[in-house]
């Protein structure tokens, strides 16, 4: 529940950090551009100073590959690459670091779990259930999954104004439910779902579950030991990280029954020419060289989130949220979708009326405004609601209200040149 008593951020101090929110647009010999205003936080945002210094700290000063080198580099690198991943067992909530997996990203973190867990326990006639709002990543693995082990795949379905229809749940999450695969925040709709409940069902079904937190952990507080949840994935390029990171958080007992999701260097303990010992966690799970460099600097930018407060940025999202709703009912010809900002994060996705979503991006790119077009990676979502494309504006800690009108001028302005065309 958001309040009032939260310290507000002072975003003009956080933009100063953000050196590309300083750039200007589309200048030419004969005009002066337009400076960036930056709505496209759900697909990746941009990073602070603090975490682009970290990255040219790594590898101007310590970088070396790490566990395995016996010199004074790769001992540095392998403390900053263990601390960033103790801080990321503290900004979540792990009982212990060996719960914390280094991966590529939320896509992968989600494939492993598919690969490995569900390699090893499914069988012909048990059901994976996923939801209707779910990002392609947190579909296709799972129905790959089913494909190698004849298990089935189930969609709990939405209601009309986006969220999930609880009251079918246990028409879909049944005795053969083994794994329901949900996320926490619609990257589309920006339903915050009831992980709790969910969860607590699931479990008393006797499912697993793995929460698709891309879209809620760089937004809100996150304590994954009071969730419950068996497995958690995210990203680090959508919390002021870098590309190419991202974390599956998972259970010590289901990590330690798992097999390797990869095989190579560092996931193992001894190696013959009859066989393998895996290595004790987290290594089992890190096979190669891992993205030492964005894991580091991944453990920037959640010292720099904790240092603005989670609370605060979740706030001032919702604050933008409902100023958006404002603005985009003023502009008129406009369908919203997903639910009332009392029950969504700071994405909006919507559609303007006669006006496909691509020309609405290139309208709005004109005046420097940046937002995402098209299925948004959803695909069975946007056919649920009868919308080939949708526009979606999401916001973050750098955003401002005079952002958010200025996305109405400009859908105005779309409109206006529509109008005239037609």
């Amino acid at each position: 529940m958001l309040t009032d008593k939260v310290a507000s951020l002072d975003v003009e101090r956080i933009r100063a950090d953000f050196p590309i929110l300083a750039s200007t647009l589309h200048a030419a010999d004969d005009r002066p551009g337009v400076p960036l205003v930056y709505l496209d936080n759900a697909a990746s945002t941009q990073r602070p100073r603090q975490v682009i210094q970290s990255i040219v700290d790594t590898y101007e000063k310590h970088y070396a590959n790490v566990h395995r080198g016996i010199h004074w580099l790769s001992d540095q690198s392998t403390d900053l690459y263990e601390e960033s991943r103790n801080k990321v067992r503290a900004f979540v909530n792990a009982d212990d670091s060996g719960e914390v997996l280094f991966t590529r990203g939320t896509t992968e973190s989600i494939n492993l779990v598919a690969r490995s867990w569900c390699d090893a326990n499914l069988r012909a006639g048990d059901e994976i259930l996923l939801t209707e709002m779910e990002h392609h990543s947190n579909i296709v693995p799972w129905q790959q999954a089913a494909e190698r082990t004849g298990a089935v795949v189930r969609f709990l379905p939405i209601t009309d104004d986006g969220r999930l229809d609880l009251d079918v749940l246990d028409q879909f999450l049944t005795e053969r439910t083994r794994v329901f695969a949900v996320a926490a925040i619609s990257n589309v709709l920006g339903t915050i779902n009831p992980l709790e409940t969910l969860i607590a069902r699931a479990h008393a079904a006797g499912a697993l579950v793995l929460v698709d937190a891309a879209q809620s952990v760089p937004h809100q507080p996150t304590d994954v030991s009071a969730l419950g949840a068996d497995f958690v994935a995210f990203s680090g390029h959508k919390m002021l990280g870098p590309s190419g990171v991202g974390v599956l958080y998972a259970r010590r007992d289901l990590l330690d029954a798992m097999p390797p999701f990869l095989g190579g260097g560092s996931m193992i303990r001894k190696v013959t020419t009859s066989g393998f010992e895996p290595a004790d966690l987290p290594s089992k799970f890190e096979a190669g060289t891992p993205p030492i460099v964005s894991a580091i600097a991944l453990g920037a930018a959640i010292d720099y989130l904790q240092g603005q407060g989670m609370e605060a940025i979740q706030q001032h999202e919702h604050r933008l949220c409902v100023l958006a709703h404002e603005v985009l009912d003023s502009v008129g010809g406009v369908q919203r979708l997903g639910p009332s900002p009392g029950d969504k994060c700071g994405i909006v996705s919507f559609k303007l009326d006669r006006v496909h979503a691509h020309d609405v991006a290139q309208i709005l790119d004109r005046q420097g405004i940046a937002v995402r077009a098209g299925h948004h990676c959803a695909m069975p979502l946007h056919k649920r609601l009868r919308v080939a494309a949708s526009t979606r504006a999401s916001f973050y800690l750098y955003n401002t209200p005079h952002e958010v009108e200025q996305l109405g001028r400009a859908l105005e302005a779309a409109k206006s040149i529509f109008r005239r065309k037609s």
